[in-house]
């Protein structure tokens, strides 16, 4: 049921359109303003003539334009009238932002089930209620109230609370785009793993994130997984995982949080990867986003501090991520380079000593991508006073363009003297953490 209707409409009816500022209705005006060159955008207001220099329509049955979809933001006890009236027009789908259905009790839930009756009755795909709306980047489609827009990428996200997509979206930087954003609401009759399937089949979408607090249907969604896993990754965090969690979930959509060992059981049968915290499941979709996935081969460590180096084969161990050993040759290059302090490891961590300067990383980096059985590198730089932190992320850029299929993860550990070296590392795709502990986390499911 789910179709270029939902995510790339040619004309979109929004009904409650207001002026008012700091209104749910004024914010998805705006937003969907933002892809005004893409489609008709057409507002529904009975108590308003104009809105942003254009008419407004008492009812949707005064549109004589077909409409592909229809966002509705109005009191709850007017909903039914509306989407009897979007049935009769025989809209291509709905959203339905307002609350105050099966999330506040019996009767909620009695009003939720005819709208999604209706809608179910005639096929029309319907997201909701109580939800933020959705967000396609490719389509300049932005039918939500969030109060920013990300930036085009390959990571799509499903979310059950729409608050928490509002934080991802500010917690990310521009440098990490999501192809799809959907808030599923209390999932009337669209629900999570319609659009687990959807994002699926998605070629542009390469990794999936889930917020999850219930789960409607085990066998389905991790039936739907399973497959999906086996070409793309998905990543879940997971809520009401404990008492105290699932009391509060029942209260927020009305969903039943379910029991954590089986749900945890699942997903590793399923193959999803189960993030601990948000921090976790940004991280890990960033990976995901911009590096390949290491299929054989083992991982190498270069440093310019012992400490930190140490700390990352600790991670290694704890995560099961294979260390290579420097082969001869490797050693025998570095070491021919002229460029290496003698006093250099010649081990996995790799330490280049302190006073490393950008060109010594340039020979390390190298050298170690060219051993064949090195599929994967951490690259970690701490600031001393001679370190060249935005000339040495310069050199890994260039080694990732010569060494395309092999994954590259930064630890530049630092702050203000680190942060210009961080935003061109990211902005090139190479992501970067001020602890090694994401990125060994992130090697663990590459080679996964």
């Amino acid at each position: 049921m789910i179709s270029d209707n939902i995510f790339n409409p040619k004309t979109v009816a929004l009904i409650g359109a207001t002026d008012r500022s700091g209104s749910v209705g004024f914010g998805l005006a705006k937003n969907l303003l933002l892809g005004k060159s893409k489609r008709q955008i057409f507002w529904i207001n009975p108590n308003r003539k104009k809105f942003f220099g254009q008419r407004v329509y008492s009812s949707i049955l005064d549109i004589q334009t077909k409409i592909d979809l229809v966002i509705i933001a109005v009191p709850a006890e007017v909903v039914i009238k509306i989407v009897q009236d979007c049935v009769q027009k025989k809209v291509g789908g709905i959203i339905i932002i307002s609350a105050g259905f099966a999330e506040i009790g019996r009767a909620g839930e009695i009003k939720q089930e005819k709208i999604a009756q209706l809608a179910r009755k005639v096929k029309i795909p319907l997201i909701g209620p109580n939800c933020l709306g959705i967000i396609d980047s490719g389509s300049k489609l932005n039918a939500s109230f969030a109060p920013s827009t990300p930036s085009s990428g390959n990571i799509s996200f499903i979310s059950q609370s729409g608050a928490l997509i509002d934080s991802i979206l500010d917690l990310t930087d521009k440098n990490l785009g999501f192809r799809r954003v959907v808030s599923v609401g209390n999932e009337a009759e669209l629900g999570v793993v319609d659009f687990l399937k959807f994002l699926g089949n998605d070629s542009k979408t390469k990794v999936i994130i889930l917020y999850l607090e219930g789960v409607k249907n085990g066998r389905r969604l991790f039936e739907a997984a399973k497959k999906i896993t086996k070409v793309k990754p998905i990543i879940v965090l997971k809520a009401g995982r404990t008492k105290s969690g699932q009391e509060a979930v029942k209260s927020h959509t009305a969903s039943l949080a379910g029991d954590d060992i089986v749900f945890q059981t699942a997903c590793r049968q399923s193959g999803m990867i189960l993030a601990e915290t948000l921090q976790e499941l940004i991280s890990l979709a960033k990976i995901f986003s911009w590096q390949p996935k290491i299929r054989k081969g083992k991982i190498g460590i270069i440093t310019n501090g012992g400490g930190i180096g140490v700390l990352t084969a600790d991670y290694c161990e704890k995560f099961n991520v294979p260390l290579a050993k420097l082969s001869s040759s490797t050693i025998k290059r570095m070491i021919d380079s002229g460029k290496m302090n003698l006093a250099f490891s010649k081990r996995n961590p790799l330490d280049l000593v302190g006073d490393a300067l950008a060109d010594r990383y340039q020979i390390a980096i190298e050298s170690w991508l060219s051993q064949k059985n090195i599929n994967g590198l951490i690259v970690i730089l701490t600031p001393q006073i001679m370190t060249q932190p935005e000339k040495t992320a310069r050199i890994v850029i260039q080694a990732k363009k010569k060494f395309p299929k092999k994954a590259i993860i930064t630890v530049f550990a630092g702050k203000s003297y680190i942060q210009p070296a961080a935003e061109i590392l990211e902005k090139n795709r190479i992501p970067n953490f001020n602890d090694s502990y994401w990125a060994v986390l992130g090697m663990k499911y590459l080679i996964k």
